[in-house]
C-alpha cells in the first residue's frame, strides 16, 4: 500500500527525492485516478502537495474531468477554508482539454467558480480558447497551445510495426501518443529487414517480433526490440515458419498458433520462454488456421477465424496451459478471415475481416460465462489484416485492407458508451502490421510527439489542407457538370480504370 502523503512538493521532488519517494511519485502518478476513489489520505493533503500532483505532465488521467472531479472532492472535505483556493487549483488543470458542453456547465456554472471573482480570468482565457478552437481554420499566422491545453504525457504507448504498405513489405514503426493523438515515427527499425504477417508480444519492456513474410520468405525467425536500450537481437527461431500466424501472452509466456508455411495452414502451436529462450511446441489446435487472431482471457487463450486453405471459417477455440488442451466454443455469427480479436471488459472482442465476399466493418463479443456471441456496432471503416490493441480502456482498430486499397485509418471504440470515434491516421498506409502496447516504459519521452506547443498549428494547417482539397474537389465538379461531353469522358475511363484494376 503505498502512502499518498509520501510524495513531496515539486521542487523537493526535483532535489531532494530519494529513490523510494520517486518511485511512490511515479506509482501515484500512474494510478491516479485508481487512488482518487479509495484514499481518504488523498482529502487531506495540503494545497502545495495537490497542486504538484494535478500539475504534474505525468499525471495519468484519460480526461481532465477527473481532475476537476478530484479537485471538488477536496474543497469538499472543508469547504469553509479551502473554497479560496479553487482559482490555484483550476490553473494546474488543462481546462481547455475538456470538452466545450462540460467546462460550461459542470465548471464555469459551478458555485465554487461562479462565486469567486477571482476565478474569471481563469474562465475568460479558457472560453476564449475554446472559442479560438472553432474557428482555428480561419486564423492568420502560427497558432500556439496554450498552457490549459497542453496534453499530459501517456503512461502506455502503443506501437504499429511493419506491414505491407506500398505494394511491399515496410520495416516502418510508429507509436500512438494517446494525450496528443499523434503517431510518432520511430527510427530504430529492424536492420535485418521488413516483414509482414507477423505477429507481436511484449514482455517487460521487450517487444518479440514473429514469424512473417518479407515477400519471398516465410519465417520462422523472431526478433526482439528492447524499447529501452532501442536495441534489436535474434531470438531462437520457432518449430515452423509461420506466416499469417496469431500470437498471445499469458503471464510472461509468449504464444504462436497456426499460420502458413508457403505449402500449408497450420495447426501447430508452440510456446516461448524468454528466460530459457526456447520454443516448445503444444498441443496442436482442432482446426488448421492462417489468418486467424487470438487473445488472452481469464488465463486461457482464445483464437478465432482464418483461413483453411478452402474457406474462410466462423469457428474459433479455447486453449487452457493447465490441461494443454484446446476446446471448440460456440462459432462466430460471420466467418473471418484477416480478423482481428482482443480480450475487452471480460470478452472476447472479434472485429472485421473477410467472409469470402467483401471486408468487412462488422463486430461481436464472445462472453465466456454464456459461450454466446452477440453484436457489437459496426467500425466506420471495412478492414482485415489490421492490427488491434487496447489502450486507454478503448478498442484501437489500425491500417488493414478494405478491399481496394492498404489504407492508415485509425478508429476506437468505447465500450462506455457503446460507440466508434475516429482517432488521427498513421503516417502511412498499410495492411499486415502488428501491434502492441508497452506499460510503464522509464524512457516514454523518447515515443511521444516532441513538439507539444504545436498541436494547434498542426490542427489548424491540417484543417486549411481539408478545406483546400474539398475546393478542389468542388471546382473539378462544376467543370465537369458545366461540360456534360467531359463528364462523360471521365466516366468512360473511370469503368476503364476499374476494370483494368480487377
Amino acid at each position: 500500500m503505498v502512502c499518498v502523503k509520501t510524495p513531496p512538493t515539486r521542487s523537493r521532488r526535483d532535489h531532494f527525492c530519494t529513490s523510494l519517494e520517486k518511485e511512490a511519485w511515479m506509482y501515484i502518478m500512474r494510478n491516479f485516478s485508481q487512488l482518487i476513489g479509495k484514499s481518504q489520505e488523498l482529502l487531506e493533503l495540503p494545497l502545495a502537495e495537490l497542486e504538484a500532483m494535478i500539475g504534474a505532465d505525468e499525471l495519468n488521467v484519460k480526461s481532465e474531468e477527473i481532475v476537476w472531479e478530484t479537485v471538488l472532492k477536496w474543497i469538499d472535505f472543508d469547504p469553509e477554508n479551502r473554497k479560496p483556493h479553487i482559482v490555484e487549483l483550476m490553473k494546474n488543470i488543462r481546462l481547455g482539454l475538456l470538452e466545450t458542453q462540460f467546462f460550461l456547465e459542470k465548471v464555469k456554472d459551478h458555485p465554487y467558480v461562479a462565486r469567486n471573482e477571482a476565478c474569471r480570468p481563469v474562465i475568460i482565457e479558457t472560453l476564449r480558447f475554446l472559442y479560438d478552437l472553432e474557428m482555428i481554420a480561419q486564423k492568420d499566422g502560427e497558432v500556439p497551445t496554450p498552457e490549459i491545453a497542453r496534453p499530459r504525457v501517456p503512461h502506455d504507448i502503443l506501437f504499429a510495426i511493419g506491414g505491407w504498405s506500398g505494394g511491399s513489405p515496410t520495416s516502418y514503426i510508429e507509436t500512438y501518443d494517446t494525450r496528443a493523438d499523434r503517431w510518432v515515427r520511430v527510427e530504430e527499425v529492424d536492420p535485418v529487414g521488413p516483414r509482414a504477417y507477423h505477429g507481436t508480444a511484449v514482455v517487460d519492456f521487450n517487444i518479440y517480433v514473429i514469424g512473417g513474410f518479407d515477400g519471398m520468405d516465410y519465417f520462422n525467425s523472431c526478433r526482439c526490440f528492447d524499447a529501452v536500450r532501442k536495441t534489436w537481437h535474434e531470438v531462437a527461431p520457432m518449430n515452423a515458419r509461420r506466416c499469417y500466424v496469431s500470437v498471445a501472452v499469458l503471464g510472461t509466456i509468449i504464444y504462436a498458433m497456426g499460420g502458413y508455411d508457403g505449402h500449408h495452414r497450420q495447426n501447430t502451436a508452440e510456446k516461448y520462454n524468454y528466460k530459457k529462450n526456447q520454443w516448445t511446441l503444444i498441443a496442436s489446435m482442432n482446426v488448421q488456421r492462417s489468418d486467424a487472431s487470438a487473445t488472452t482471457l481469464n488465463d486461457k487463450i482464445y483464437i478465432t477465424g482464418g483461413f483453411n486453405g478452402q474457406e474462410c471459417m466462423n469457428s474459433a477455440e479455447v486453449y487452457d496451459p493447465e490441461t494443454n488442451q484446446w476446446t471448440m466454443i460456440t462459432a462466430m455469427r460471420s466467418r473471418r478471415s484477416g480478423v482481428s480479436c482482443i480480450a475487452y471488459h471480460g470478452c472476447v472482442y472479434v472485429l472485421g475481416g473477410f467472409n469470402g465476399i467483401s471486408r468487412m466493418c462488422s463486430g461481436e463479443k464472445y462472453n465466456p460465462a454464456t459461450n454466446a456471441w452477440s453484436h457489437i456496432p459496426d467500425m466506420y471503416n471495412p478492414r482485415s489484416n489490421f492490427a488491434i490493441e487496447v489502450i486507454d480502456d478503448m478498442i484501437f482498430a489500425i491500417g488493414g485492407f478494405n478491399g481496394v486499397t492498404t489504407i492508415f485509418h485509425v478508429e476506437c471504440y468505447d465500450e462506455k458508451t457503446n460507440e466508434w470515434y475516429e482517432a488521427t491516421d498513421m503516417n502511412i498506409y498499410r495492411s499486415a502490421l502488428s501491434a502492441c502496447v508497452i506499460m510503464g516504459l522509464p524512457n516514454v519521452y523518447d515515443y511521444i510527439h516532441k513538439h507539444r506547443e504545436r498541436l494547434m498549428e498542426e490542427k489548424r494547417q491540417k484543417l486549411l489542407a481539408l478545406e483546400s482539397q474539398r475546393q478542389h474537389q468542388g471546382a473539378n465538379i462544376a467543370v465537369e457538370n458545366a461540360n456534360p461531353l467531359l463528364a462523360n469522358i471521365h466516366n468512360d475511363n473511370d469503368a476503364e480504370d476499374q476494370a483494368n484494376n480487377r
